[in-house]
Parts: C-alpha cells; sequence; structure tokens
C-alpha cells in the first residue's frame, strides 16, 4: 500500500508539473502574438543549415501581396529629347564686323610671261644631274628630282625669241628657263623611252650655270610630241638668229642711204650756224 501510495503520489507530481509547464508556455505564446514585433530571442535556436520559421505579425495582411525590394521599385521615367534638338540653349550669332587695323592693297604680280605666248605646253616630271647637298664639292653626281610641273615652249610677241620654261606646281618656282639654243640635242634617256635628256645653259636659279635635264613624260608618245615641238621651235630659233646677223635681203644699201641723209641734214646745219 505505502508503494501504491508513493506511486500515485509521483504520478500526480509529474502530472501536475505537466501541467504548470503546459499553462507558461500557453502565457508565452499569447504575450508573442500580442507583441507588433518579431522577438527573436523566444524563437527556438536552430541548426546552421535551417532558418527559422516566423509568422508574420498579425496587423499585416499577406493575402495576395508581394513585397517590392529596393531594386524593383519603379523609377521615373526619363524625358525625352526632341528629334535633331538638344537641351543646350542655342548661342546668338555674333554680328559685330571688325575693321582691320591695317589696310593691305591689291598688288598685281607679274609673271614674266605677260609679253609671250605659248606654242607648247604639257605636264611632265624634272630631273637634273648635279651634287646633292650632301655631296657638294665632292665630284659625286647624280639625279635628282627638281619637281612636277607643266613644261611649256614660250614665243615672245615682241622679237619672236623662243624658251623653255618650266614652274613646279604649286609653288610655282622657276625650275627650268633657257632659251631655245639650236644647238641643243635631245639624247633618250638610256632604259627608257618616255624620257630626253639635254644639255643648256638654265637661269633658273637668277644665274646662268650649264646644267644636265632629263624629263620624263606619262607614256613614248607624248615624249615623241614633245620632241616634234622642241626640234620645230629650234629651227624656227635659228632662222630668226641668222636673220639678225645677215644685212639683209639689199646687201645693206638702205641702211647706208640712211646715214648718208642724217649726215647731210648735220651738215647743212652746220652751213646755217655759220
Amino acid at each position: 500500500e505505502r508503494n501504491h501510495r508513493r506511486r500515485q503520489q509521483q504520478q500526480q507530481q509529474q502530472q501536475d508539473w505537466s501541467n504548470s509547464q503546459q499553462g507558461q508556455h500557453s502565457i508565452k505564446h499569447k504575450k508573442r502574438s500580442k507583441s507588433p514585433t518579431t522577438n527573436f530571442a523566444n524563437t527556438q535556436p536552430t541548426t546552421s543549415l535551417q532558418r527559422p520559421i516566423l509568422t508574420p505579425p498579425p496587423h499585416i495582411h499577406t493575402h495576395n501581396h508581394t513585397t517590392m525590394s529596393t531594386e524593383e521599385e519603379p523609377k521615373p521615367a526619363a524625358t525625352e529629347k526632341p528629334a535633331g534638338g538638344s537641351d543646350e540653349p542655342k548661342e546668338d550669332e555674333s554680328t559685330a564686323q571688325f575693321e582691320p587695323v591695317v589696310k593691305l592693297e591689291e598688288v598685281d604680280v607679274k609673271s614674266g610671261e605677260e609679253d609671250e605666248e605659248v606654242v607648247y605646253g604639257i605636264r611632265s616630271k624634272l630631273f637634273i644631274f648635279g651634287e646633292t647637298l650632301l655631296d657638294v664639292g665632292t665630284g659625286n653626281k647624280s639625279w635628282k628630282e627638281r619637281g612636277i610641273g607643266e613644261a611649256k615652249i614660250l614665243r615672245h610677241k615682241e622679237h619672236q625669241r623662243l624658251r623653255l620654261l618650266m614652274r613646279q606646281e604649286k609653288t610655282m618656282k622657276v625650275i627650268a628657263n633657257h632659251a631655245l639654243d639650236p644647238r641643243i640635242k635631245l639624247e633618250p634617256n638610256v632604259g627608257s623611252d618616255r624620257s630626253w635628256v639635254w644639255s643648256a645653259f638654265d637661269f633658273a636659279e637668277g644665274e646662268l650655270s650649264e646644267t644636265v635635264f632629263a624629263l620624263r613624260f606619262a607614256d613614248s608618245e607624248i615624249a615623241r610630241t614633245f620632241k616634234k615641238h622642241f626640234e620645230e621651235a629650234q629651227a624656227e630659233m635659228e632662222k630668226l638668229l641668222a636673220g639678225e646677223d645677215k644685212p639683209g635681203e639689199d646687201g645693206g644699201k638702205a641702211a647706208d642711204e640712211a646715214a648718208e641723209a642724217l649726215a647731210g641734214l648735220s651738215t647743212k646745219d652746220e652751213e646755217k650756224a655759220q
């Protein structure tokens, strides 16, 4: 009987203890449900692989609502720029006028070809045979390019003499300037049928100097045409020089008569003075 009573007392104590634990648990649960925020201190410990399941507070409605992160918040629509325009204000164009401090007058630049007519002209490249700047005084000579331009045969309108003139393109610098002496002979350049070589007294640098030229053309046909006009001008120049050396068709008779007439006039004036 004693043992039976002891068992009953132990069972009663265990039941009272469990009831008291259940009561405390229910009180804590009520307190937790009343608080607006979640108390993480009362949550049961979880392992590192599991997260505690938290129930939302009763005042937050969860039906058909999705929370939106800060990244998903709608951004304000960018204002569209008008087509073909800019937001920058347009600058007003200046209408101010400034007069130059120094006024320069137009000057007529004479090329020296005003009294001449072009007999023939063709675009070509000119070379000269001589010493380079590095070989001055050494005697070493080689072909060097002088420039590209139009090689022209000019005839003077007054005394009908002919010369060869060539200016460099763009700069218009004179790179060849010599009379068409009948003694000049055009010779073909070695290994080329579109180039001619000759020697003449050139005046391009402002003083006479014997220079060896080589003129190269686009093709052999143009080279032959240049030679034809060059030799025709030489023949014309030869006739002109021969006419200046001869006394004339009458053998100088007209010149002698004019000299006698001048002498007679001078003697008559002297007689009147006496």
